[in-house]
């Protein structure tokens, strides 16, 4: 019995055009797929201890240069393991050492030696230390360090405590805000730094003066404040640690930042250990210098705050300023009328200095 095929000689045209326009479709994607596969087996050979020399020495062929790009730079690199080395065993504990001791010394000091009070009752008359835009600037840079300072330590030990609390996901969106606020704001706070830092810059020259302060501790050692003028000792050298550390910093984080401008790996790695070290440190000194402009010294966060520092404080501090401007102290009730008169608060005494 001969069996008839039920299906037209039309359908069977239709459906062998069917099934090689579905392998046309279907082999590109697996062609894609075994790339890789043939990529991974031909394009490195086996890594042994002989290569691993060659490598160190420089002396390494062409299976070990990437094609894929204009470089010069073996897909080996040995130098990663130097800047690993460096950046675990010497800056991480570095930084936690700088940190964490500098809270210790105020912790201790604050103890022992208590907040700096007024020598005697205030007076009530005040003088204008800080202008508007100084101040303006100043607590823009002081909160963009902030932010920096935090989103840097979570950046380098995040890992150790977040992870652990909160889970990757958790600590992995914690990384990536940390990344991203660390890259933008770094530009804008150098800008800022060096606008606040020529602003200030005339209050800053060291003189004979400061040599003394520094004897004396600035006050902890003998009886008596040491002299100083609009900026002490302390204070200036607070300002050329931002104009020199800092500055390199901001330079390094610049190269971090922007790497598309033709810097090595060898470059990206020194300026990585450079910027790390510099920000721990001046993170250090920061905490002091917060310390000190607010829970550490009466009527220090005044001057900043609002401008004005009251002749009691000047006489203390700035005991030479005070005499170049004391001419010019008002009485509070006058300056709080007269910027009420004003109506948008702006200060109505001289420049300071």
């Amino acid at each position: 019995m001969i069996r008839t095929n039920p299906w037209p000689p039309s359908w069977q045209g239709t459906c062998l055009a069917l099934l090689l326009a579905l392998v046309c479709l279907l082999a590109p994607p697996a062609m894609a797929q075994a790339e890789p596969e043939r990529e991974a087996a031909t394009a490195v050979v086996g890594v042994t201890p002989d290569t691993w020399r060659e490598v160190r020495s420089g002396e390494v062929g062409p299976n070990f240069r990437d094609t894929r790009a204009d470089s010069n730079y073996n897909l080996i690199n040995a130098s990663g393991e130097t800047w690993r080395q460096l950046r675990n065993r010497w800056v991480s504990p570095f930084g936690l050492i700088a940190i964490g001791g500098m809270f210790a010394v105020i912790a201790i000091f604050y103890v022992i030696v208590g907040r700096k009070d007024l020598s005697e009752p205030r007076t009530g008359r005040k003088l204008l230390r800080w202008p508007l835009v100084v101040r303006s600037i100043h607590w823009t840079v002081a909160s963009l360090f902030i932010i920096l300072a935090l989103s840097g330590l979570n950046l380098l030990y995040g890992k150790f405590v977040f992870r652990s609390l909160f889970g990757d996901a958790v600590w992995g969106s914690m990384i990536s805000a940390s990344k991203i606020a660390h890259n933008y704001l770094g530009p804008l706070f150098g800008i800022l730094l060096v606008i606040l830092l020529a602003r200030v810059l005339k209050h800053n020259w060291p003189n004979r003066t400061d040599l003394a302060w520094f004897k004396q501790g600035g006050g902890l050692v003998g009886k008596g404040h040491p002299d100083a003028g609009f900026a002490n000792g302390g204070e200036k050298l607070w300002f050329w640690l931002l104009a020199t550390v800092g500055l390199v910093v901001v330079a390094s984080g610049l190269v971090l930042d922007f790497p598309n401008y033709g810097q090595s790996r060898d470059t990206m790695q020194w300026a990585n250990i450079i910027h790390a070290v510099g920000a721990l440190g001046l993170t250090a000194v920061a905490l002091g210098h917060i310390y000190i402009g607010t829970i550490g010294s009466e009527g220090s966060l005044e001057g900043m705050a609002t401008g004005y520092v009251d002749e009691t404080w000047a006489k203390d501090h700035h005991n030479l300023w005070y005499e170049e401007v004391k001419h010019q102290a008002l009485p509070e009730d006058q300056l709080m009328a007269e910027k009420t008169a004003s109506g948008d608060g702006s200060e109505t005494a001289s420049r300071p200095g």
